[in-house]
């Protein structure tokens, strides 16, 4: 499975494990990725935007489903600590995730 990271000049990474969050197959690559509750899913700061294959993400966990009825999540957006990959995917950082170290593309 692929996950491309549009505003990171098109990043691509390749997963295997299906049982791993987002969060931590991007860790896992090394690509730095705001996560101020420590992938725990309370806050929204790991939220990404899927840009295609939302069909092969897991569908909402509760705690995104709380997240979009109060809105902290807008469609399209999901938590990176809660949603699994089951296929290949492009997602953009959000503005407000935005980390003042990285140079982001587009």
């Amino acid at each position: 499975m692929k996950i491309k990271i549009e505003n990171l000049a098109n990043r691509e990474i390749e997963v295997d494990d299906q049982s791993q969050s987002l969060l931590k197959h991007l860790h896992s690559h090394h690509i730095d990725w705001l996560h101020a509750c420590g992938a725990k899913g309370r806050c929204t700061t790991c939220k990404v935007i899927v840009i295609s294959g939302s069909e092969m993400l897991s569908v909402p966990s509760k705690v995104e489903e709380k997240y979009v009825q109060i809105g902290g999540l807008k469609p399209g957006e999901r938590l990176a600590c809660q949603v699994l990959v089951a296929g290949d995917i492009v997602i953009r950082v959000p503005e407000e995730g935005k980390l003042p170290h990285i140079e982001y593309s587009g």
